[in-house]
């Protein structure tokens, strides 16, 4: 008997806060959610918002890995023998699915991640259309005709890679898993996914909406797990390719064992970004940006403008309407649809970002709103993960706020005087994931921008990013791109085939 897919089983109907319990399996491959081998090493997963156990999440063993890889392998050579045509046709028929379940993904979405309704039916809307957008590039893939003396030829393939690892991050589980597997699917590999060991839910629900679609069975797979799982994924000899979100710790690891293999690799990872905000603006439009580049998903965003420069004749305007607006962020239960900020993605994750902002206090920040652990009215929220959303003031270069990636809800705000002064302490960062400008200046926008060591420039808006956009770092912030035509170099290889159509000449 055919397995019913989660979506359509009693319990993942109507989901609310604190109600979803999942017994099913969480691995998939073959075409089918596959049974762990054994309950080894089981970890409980949590609900953010509650504290409740949402399922445990069992990591895949060798074995498993393997028979995960073996299948999208099969899957791969029956995938890249398609027309681009052919594969565009069932990624788009993936991503009308996706469209027209949006809001019951984004509610198992936000009981396994916890960030506010709103924000994940967001996500849902980004997922599927990164699929329909790598569906329209499918076709498009071509290489080159070149012409040779004497009537020869060359040209060029583009070609699929082979079986490509995709590892998610915690922060936006579903959509994550749609911006790696669009490219690769579109260039006709196969993929194997490893989400968050904190998210493992959703990936899955993303599997059995490819294979409905019409994708080979095992062409996208899921395999749970953490460190011990992604060694195994990255050390596979029949991996071509691994593509990571995360820390840069993890994403140092994840290089070194790939260049084992000499395998591919693009690293997204960590970040402190700068936001900067010159007295020339359009204050109302600079306040709105600060929110959105510091408080989208509780804060944990790697890309999130968490250093915020602000030109010193405009810093107390600027703090008066930050603070007003931060105060009445709406906090509390992430399913209503009023709420605008959810739960922290686990209880140890929020001790680290209160153990951050008591550090902050105790080098000479000044909190000027939230920064507190945060108990909502409803009784079954009150094991939630909750913080109220922070500014500090008062802020230097060298504490530890400024320096270092908190993933969560603070803002650091630091004065400055001059654009030369702020170009440098902006640059000076291991990290160059992204950057924020606000100004009215079109020259110093555009300068700025030129100066800024970062994968992106966001000027007068922060945190909005179109899938038609390449997205990706500098530094210590990772290689290579997601989004965007240019992430069709980083999932396909190029093929040079030379025609002699004379005699060849005789050098022996």
């Amino acid at each position: 008997m055919a397995q019913q897919p989660l979506l359509s089983l009693p319990e993942f109907r109507n989901v609310s806060t604190g109600t979803l319990v999942v017994k099913e399996p969480l691995n998939f491959w073959g075409g089918q959610r596959v049974k762990p081998k054994h309950a080894k090493n089981a970890e409980p997963v949590y609900q953010p918002s509650t504290g409740s156990v949402l399922c445990d999440m069992i990591p895949c063993v060798e074995e498993e890995v393997d028979q995960a890889i073996k299948s999208a392998n099969s899957a791969y050579l029956q995938w890249r023998k398609l027309s681009g045509m052919e594969r565009s046709r069932i990624m788009l028929e993936a991503a009308r699915i996706i469209r027209e379940r949006r809001n019951e993904i984004a509610k198992v979405e936000v009981i396994n991640n916890g960030k506010s309704i709103t924000e994940a039916e967001v996500d849902i809307d980004i997922a599927w259309n990164c699929i329909e957008y790598f569906a329209g590039i499918a076709p498009t893939l071509s290489g080159q005709h070149i012409q040779l003396p004497g009537g020869s030829f060359a040209y060029t393939r583009r070609e699929p890679l082979g079986v490509c690892v995709g590892i998610g991050a915690w922060n936006y589980p579903f959509q994550i898993a749609a911006w790696k597997s669009a490219p690769a699917l579109a260039c006709g590999n196969a993929m194997v996914f490893k989400p968050s060991p904190m998210t493992p839910v959703t990936a899955v629900i993303l599997a059995e909406i490819y294979k409905e679609a019409g994708v080979p069975e095992g062409l996208f797979n899921v395999v749970q797990g953490g460190a011990e799982t992604g060694s195994l994924l990255c050390h596979h000899p029949m991996v071509a390719k691994v593509s990571f979100t995360g820390s840069v710790p993890t994403g140092k690891k994840v290089m070194e064992m790939a260049a084992k293999g000499v395998k591919q690799v693009t690293l997204e990872l960590g970040g402190k970004s700068p936001l900067i905000i010159f007295k020339d603006c359009e204050i109302e439009n600079a306040i709105k940006g600060a929110l959105m580049a510091n408080f989208l998903t509780q804060g944990e965003v790697c890309c999130n403008g968490t250093r915020v420069f602000v030109q010193r004749e405009i810093m107390p305007q600027f703090l008066e309407g930050v603070v007003k607006r931060t105060k009445a962020i709406s906090v509390g239960n992430p399913m209503l649809q009023d709420t605008r900020m959810g739960a922290l993605i686990s209880k140890p994750h929020m001790e680290k970002v209160l153990g951050f902002i008591n550090q902050a206090k105790e080098q000479g920040a000044k909190v000027l709103c939230g920064g507190e652990r945060f108990v909502p009215s409803d009784p079954k929220l009150k094991g939630g993960y909750f913080v109220s959303p922070c500014v500090l003031d008062n802020c230097r270069d060298d504490m530890t706020c400024v320096k270092e990636e908190i993933f969560g809800p603070v803002m650091s705000v630091l004065p400055f005087d001059t654009e030369e002064e702020v170009l440098e302490r902006a640059n000076n960062t291991t990290f160059g994931l992204a950057s924020g400008v606000f100004t009215r200046d079109i020259a110093r926008a555009h300068r700025m921008a030129e100066n800024l060591q970062a994968g992106t420039c966001y000027i007068n808006n922060y945190n909005v990013g179109p899938v038609e956009v390449p997205f990706g770092g500098y530094k210590m912030s990772g290689f290579g791109r997601e989004n965007g035509q240019v992430t069709i170099e980083y999932y396909s290889q190029l093929k040079t085939v030379v025609v002699e159509m004379g005699d060849v000449e005789e050098h022996f």
